[in-house]
C-alpha cells in the first residue's frame, strides 16, 4: 500500500507529461481513491527502445498506488491499414507480452500490480459489436478521419477500417471500466474525440494522460520503420554502438536530440534516490561528472561543456543495462522460437536454421518492382503477329516501351489507355529486334485459352507503387536473370478463391490500400 498523498501522487503521475485533460477530474478522483489508467498499444512492428519511454511513466502511475491496464491491440493492428495480418496477429500479441514483460523486469517494476488485456477478448462480443454501431450512428466521417489523422496511415480514399480505429479506442475507455487512458501526444484528436462522442452514448469523460514526442536517433521521430532511428530490444552491444554513433546530436543542440530525450523521459525517471546520470571521460575532457537532476545535465550540454561522443558513450552504457535482462530473457529457444515466427524473415528458407534465417530473402515479394502503368499507345509488333508494341506511362521521364503477347487475347481497344500492373525491375531484353523494358502481368487459366492483364483499380495512379501486405522491404534495382528471382517467386503469385492477386496469402495493394484483382480465380499470375 502506497502512503502518498494525493499531491504527491498527482505529481507523479503528471511529471514529464505534456499535457492533461481533464485534471479536476483527476484531483477530485485522487481525493477518493487510486488511479485506474490503461495504456494500448497495437501489436504490429517489433517494439523498441523507445517503448521504454511509455513504460517508465507506466512505472510512475504504479509508484502513485495506481491500477494499470496494457491494452494489447490487436484488432487495432489490422485495422492500421493492415499492418499485422490476421495470421499474424496472435503471435505478434504474445511476443509483445512476453517482451513487455521483459523490459518492465528490467526497470524493476513488479508485474503482479498490473493486468494485461488482448482487444479480441472483448471487442468482438455482442456488447461491443453494438456499440461499434452505436458510435457509428453518431460520428460523422469527418469526425473519424480527423480524429486519426496523426495515427492512421492517411490516404486520399480511406479504408473504412481506418475511419473505426478512433471509435474503437474510445470504447476501449468504457470496456476496460478506467478512469485515464495514457497515450503519446499524436493521439489528442483520437482522446478529445472520445471525450466528444462517449457521452452520446452515455458513458463517461474519461482523464487523458499525454507523453511528448521523443525524438528518434535520427532526429524526428522514433520509428519502426526506420532501422537507424530506433534500436530493437534485442539488439547486440555491438549493434546498440553502431546505431548510436550514427545518431543525430550536434553540439549544443537540445531541442531535437534523441539521447537526450531518452535521459530525460526514461533514465531520470527510473534513478533511485542518490542515483545520478553518471559520465566517465577522459581528465583532458573535464573528468568523470555526475548530474542528479536533468536540467543541470541539458543546460551542461547546451553550454557545449560535454562533447557529444561522451553523451553517447554514456547513454550507451544505460541502453545496454535496460537491454541486458530482455536479452537473456529471449535466449530460450521457446522466446526465440516465438520472435521468429511473430516477425518472419519474408521468406520461408530451407533448413529453418539461423544460417539460413541470415541469408538474402531469394523468396520475399519486396524485391519485386512493381507499379501502376498507363498504356498510350498500343501497336502489332512489325516481325511477330503475336505480340503487342506497347507504350506505357510510369510516370518517368519516357513511356516505357514493353512487348506484350496478348494480341490473341486482348483487343487494342481494350488495351489502350488502360491501367495495368507493370514488372519493372526485370533486365530489358529484345523480343523480336524491340527492347522490352519490363512486363505487363496478366492472369492465365490452366491451359493457356484466356489470358487478362490483371486488373488495376481505377483511383491507383500512374508510377505509384504496388506492394504485398506485409512486406515494405526495398525492392532489387534490377532481378538478377541468373539466380532466377523472378521465377521462384511467380511459382506462389497467383489469384485466390476471390480473384484477389496474392503472393501466397498477402494481397497485392496500391498506396491506398485497395487490392488488386481478376476475372479469373485461382489461377497463376506471369
Amino acid at each position: 500500500m502506497t502512503t502518498l498523498s494525493p499531491e504527491e501522487k498527482k505529481t507523479l503521475i503528471t511529471r514529464n507529461l505534456q499535457e492533461v485533460l481533464g485534471e479536476d477530474k483527476l484531483n477530485t478522483i485522487l481525493k477518493e481513491r487510486d488511479l485506474k489508467i490503461y495504456w494500448g498499444t497495437a501489436t504490429t512492428g517489433k517494439p523498441h527502445v523507445a517503448y521504454f519511454v511509455p513504460m517508465s511513466k507506466i512505472a510512475d502511475f504504479l509508484k502513485a498506488g495506481c491500477e494499470v491496464t496494457i491494452l494489447f491491440a490487436d484488432l487495432h493492428a489490422y485495422l492500421d491499414n493492415m499492418k499485422a495480418p490476421w495470421s499474424l496477429l496472435e503471435l505478434r500479441t504474445k511476443y509483445y507480452e512476453a517482451v513487455i514483460k521483459a523490459m518492465l523486469s528490467s526497470i524493476g517494476v513488479p508485474l503482479e500490480k498490473l493486468k494485461f488485456v488482448k482487444g479480441t477478448d472483448y471487442q468482438l462480443s455482442k456488447e461491443y459489436t453494438l456499440d461499434v454501431y452505436r458510435l457509428s450512428s453518431v460520428v460523422t466521417q469527418h469526425d473519424a478521419k480527423k480524429a486519426g489523422a496523426e495515427v492512421v496511415k492517411q490516404i486520399e480514399y480511406p479504408l473504412l477500417s481506418g475511419l473505426l480505429y478512433p471509435g474503437l479506442q474510445a470504447l476501449d475507455e468504457e470496456y476496460l471500466k478506467v478512469d485515464a487512458q495514457f497515450g503519446g501526444v499524436d493521439q489528442r484528436k483520437i482522446f478529445t474525440f472520445s471525450e466528444k462522442y462517449l457521452p452520446q452514448l452515455g458513458y463517461e469523460k474519461r482523464i487523458h494522460f499525454m507523453n511528448p514526442m521523443v525524438p528518434g536517433l535520427a532526429g524526428g521521430k522514433m520509428s519502426s520503420s526506420e532501422e537507424d532511428s530506433k534500436i530493437d530490444l534485442l539488439d547486440s552491444p555491438a549493434n546498440v554502438k553502431k546505431k548510436l554513433k550514427k545518431a543525430f546530436c550536434e553540439p549544443g543542440n537540445i531541442t531535437d536530440n534523441g539521447l537526450l530525450s531518452f535521459v530525460k523521459h526514461v533514465l531520470f525517471s527510473l534513478f533511485k534516490e542518490g542515483e545520478g546520470f553518471e559520465i566517465n571521460r577522459s581528465e583532458e575532457n573535464g573528468g568523470d561528472i555526475t548530474f542528479n537532476n536533468y536540467a543541470d545535465l541539458e543546460q551542461y550540454f547546451a553550454d557545449n561543456k560535454l562533447h557529444p561522443a561522451d553523451l553517447k558513450a554514456t547513454v550507451e552504457k544505460y541502453i545496454n543495462k535496460l537491454l541486458e535482462p530482455i536479452r537473456k530473457e529471449f535466449e530460450s529457444p521457446e522466446l526465440q522460437k516465438l520472435s521468429a515466427a511473430a516477425y518472419p524473415p519474408p521468406t520461408k528458407t530451407k533448413g529453418g536454421n539461423a544460417a539460413n534465417a541470415a541469408a538474402p530473402e531469394e523468396d520475399g515479394p519486396h524485391r519485386l518492382d512493381i507499379r501502376v502503368g498507363k498504356v498510350i499507345e498500343v501497336q502489332r509488333h512489325p516481325d511477330a503477329d503475336t505480340l503487342y508494341v506497347l507504350k506505357i506511362d510510369l510516370a518517368e521521364e519516357q513511356p516505357r516501351t514493353i512487348i506484350s503477347g496478348l494480341v490473341k487475347f486482348v483487343t487494342v481497344e481494350e488495351l489502350d489507355q488502360r491501367l495495368v500492373a507493370v514488372l519493372c525491375n526485370l533486365k530489358p531484353s529484345k523480343m523480336r529486334g524491340i527492347l522490352s523494358e519490363g512486363m505487363v502481368l496478366c492472369t492465365s487459366n490452366a491451359d493457356h485459352t484466356v489470358v487478362e492483364p490483371i486488373i488495376v483499380p481505377a483511383t491507383a495512379a500512374p508510377g505509384s507503387r504496388l506492394a504485398f501486405e506485409g512486406f515494405s522491404g526495398k525492392p532489387d534495382e534490377q532481378l538478377n536473370p541468373k539466380k532466377k528471382v523472378w521465377e521462384k517467386l511467380s511459382v506462389d503469385f497467383k489469384t485466390n478463391n476471390d480473384g484477389l492477386a496474392v503472393w501466397k496469402d498477402n494481397f497485392l495493394l496500391t498506396p491506398e490500400g485497395e487490392k488488386l484483382s481478376s476475372k479469373l480465380a485461382n489461377c497463376c499470375i506471369k
